[in-house]
């Protein structure tokens, strides 16, 4: 069989969402094509493994496995089969509900949306809630695919239909959780602002990946934690860079994933994307809720390994006088203000870090150098050593913002208190209207975080009465110099290239005249340039 490459599903998939890019945004059907690739994904995974079960044999192809899945419904070996099906996927999908079948009721023009509205009600009824409300954004009633039944019919038909030639099975294992993401990269993209709540840049994300798991050698796995976890691209990443134990085996697949989210459709999106990624579901721990509001449940684990964040800039937040008793804010004496909530996500996140962990999150700048409460808590930050390091990162690198951001990397047993601070703000590469870090950028704020030296222009390692004598101000040019004199300007040279222009024009101009006086034309200038 052919194999094809990961880059030829990201072209299949996003190609499938052309009629709905013709009626509606990217925030909105993001969540019907995302919610169908997943599904089909489901559908098609589950059908492959009825086979082997029914024949001890790989299908040659889709059409195959379906047809002895239907047939299987009609023997004895139904029962034993779904019963298998749902221990090993926690659904099983009905050989009338799959993604092969509905396929096969359009061409025959026998499809129904009430069939599809079925099936994910099927699926997330299944035993032991790994599914519960999957599907629930997915309104196949939506006025947003069409203003009749029979218009939504054809709206989802179209993408069924545009899908329904890929099979999965063609491409490298880590192809489709890759291609998910990549889709999920592009609605961000198209969306702008509105995507900010929901992607981090994938570059970002091996940075706040590469170093929160740095000296991280875990041979009976690792934790993680996003407070504001939007699709779950930040909280993947660490899967890519955690090292094997200390026997050599690969223990990427031991990270044990915890994330919460606020906004129900996203809290959703993250969850496929996590299925996608073929996490085990005992190894993913996502809950949807208000983070600043509720904490994390005190029945889970409350500390974890690492902590990565990219939450909302500057939002709103209900600054009661009641969570000055909170463990995560009492003692920082005061509250973050009610307009910013950036430091409340901050203290939160460090709060549930392990002493011996590493948290980095992405913040604006008006967190480094803020006065008021924000410069109390930063204050009391700094004087425990709980800072560790300041990333200053490019503009126009976010979806959501074109303004320039930060990463802090926070820890609990900065013993020195100094800070290492870098400037990146000026290494990125051009895409048009966006900026972007390349892996080359990524690698040298990399290197320069685990050197922890000084680099002209680039890095400082401040000590802490250094920035105490600073009144505690972060702001990166205060360390990093990276002013660049003005070429000095030879005026001598600067005057005699003037003059010898002056002698070409006058030159020109001679040769023109008698051109002019031939035609009986007015020259514009005398021979003298005058």
């Amino acid at each position: 069989m052919e194999q094809h490459t990961a880059h030829d599903l990201y072209a299949v998939l996003w190609a499938a969402a052309d009629e709905m890019r013709q009626v509606m945004t990217a925030d909105v059907y993001k969540d019907y094509l995302l919610g169908l690739v997943f599904y089909k994904a489901l559908s098609d995974k589950m059908l492959f493994e009825a086979y082997d079960l029914l024949m001890n044999e790989k299908p040659a192809n889709l059409d195959v496995a379906q047809k002895a899945y239907e047939e299987s419904l009609n023997d004895d070996s139904w029962n034993d089969l779904s019963y298998e099906l749902e221990a090993r996927f926690g659904c099983v999908i009905h050989p009338a509900y799959t993604f092969s079948s509905f396929y096969n009721q359009i061409n025959n023009r026998t499809f129904m949306l009430s069939d599809l509205r079925q099936a994910f009600r099927d699926i997330e009824a299944a035993s032991g809630g790994a599914y519960e409300s999957l599907f629930e954004d997915f309104d196949v009633d939506s006025k947003d695919l069409g203003k009749t039944p029979d218009k939504r019919n054809d709206m989802l038909s179209s993408v069924i239909k545009a899908l329904a030639h890929i099979d999965f099975n063609d491409y490298p294992e880590d192809a489709l959780g890759d291609a998910y993401e990549y889709l999920i990269a592009q609605f961000a993209s198209e969306s702008g602002k509105k995507a900010g709540e929901f992607y981090t840049p994938q570059a970002v994300s091996k940075l706040i990946a590469r170093i929160v798991t740095e000296g991280q050698n875990k041979k009976y796995g690792f934790s993680v934690y996003d407070p504001a976890m939007g699709s779950g691209s930040l909280l993947l990443q660490i899967r890519n860079f955690i090292q094997n134990d200390e026997s050599g085996a690969d223990n990427k697949d031991a990270v044990h994933f915890f994330g919460q989210e606020i906004k129900n459709q996203t809290y959703n999106l993250a969850r496929m994307n996590m299925m996608l990624h073929r996490v085990k579901g005992t190894q993913q721990h996502l809950r949807n809720g208000d983070t600043l509001d509720a904490d994390w449940p005190t029945d889970e684990p409350t500390n974890f390994d690492a902590v990565v964040m990219n939450p909302p800039y500057s939002q709103k937040y209900k600054a009661v006088p009641g969570l000055l008793s909170d463990p995560r804010f009492a003692p920082y004496k005061k509250l973050p203000p009610a307009s910013k909530a950036d430091f409340a996500f901050l203290l939160h996140g460090f709060y549930h870090l392990k002493d011996t962990g590493t948290m980095g999150i992405v913040l604006p700048h008006g967190v480094l150098f803020r006065g008021a409460t924000e410069g109390t808590i930063r204050e009391t930050l700094l004087r425990n050593g709980n800072i560790y390091a300041v990333i200053g990162l490019p503009a126009g690198i976010f979806h959501s913002t074109g303004i320039p951001t930060c990463v802090i990397i926070l820890k609990k047993n900065n013993v020195k208190r100094d800070i290492l601070f870098i400037d990146a703000s000026k290494d990125f590469y051009k895409d048009r209207a966006k900026n972007t870090l390349l892996d080359e950028h990524v690698e040298k704020i990399v290197q320069a975080y685990l050197n922890r030296k000084d680099i002209e222009k680039y890095a400082y390692l401040a000590s802490f009465e250094e920035i105490e004598q600073n009144g505690f101000n972060l702001n990166i040019p205060r360390y990093v110099d990276t002013f660049e004199p003005e070429e000095e300007i030879d005026l001598n040279a600067v005057s005699a290239e003037i003059r010898k222009l002056q002698r070409e024009i006058k030159d020109i101009d001679a040769e023109l005249k008698p051109y002019f006086d031939e035609l009986g034309l007015d020259f514009p200038f005398d021979v003298e340039g005058k």
